[in-house]
């Protein structure tokens, strides 16, 4: 989408890695997003960017933003730490595909 200006499409092409919430570089992490000390975010995923490229956005729509959603700091509220740790345990365990998830 784009907020304002002429549209561009936008690739980040290169390779991932997961700090989870535990991990030493976490809180580190973190810091830079608002908002992301809440109990029911599991981890920042680092991107060392190899090549970044862009092209034309002419059927990109226009969008505006309102507000961040509150859906999961009150569904994390709900469940309380231990509830999200077993929560994370049963369905993040392992991707769609097999691949190994979370380690909780």
């Amino acid at each position: 989408c784009a907020f304002t200006g002429p549209p561009r499409i936008v690739r980040v092409h290169g390779k991932g890695r997961v700090v989870q919430k535990g991990d030493p570089e976490f809180a580190e992490l973190a810091a830079r997003f608002p908002g992301a000390d809440g109990i029911g975010v599991r981890s920042v995923i680092v991107v060392e960017a190899r090549r970044i490229s862009d092209s034309c956005g002419y059927a990109v729509p226009l969008m505006g933003f309102d507000a961040h959603r509150t859906t999961l700091d009150e569904w994390a509220a709900r469940k309380g730490g231990d509830g999200v740790t077993e929560y994370w345990a049963e369905k993040n365990a392992a991707s769609l595909d097999g691949l190994p998830g979370l380690a909780v």
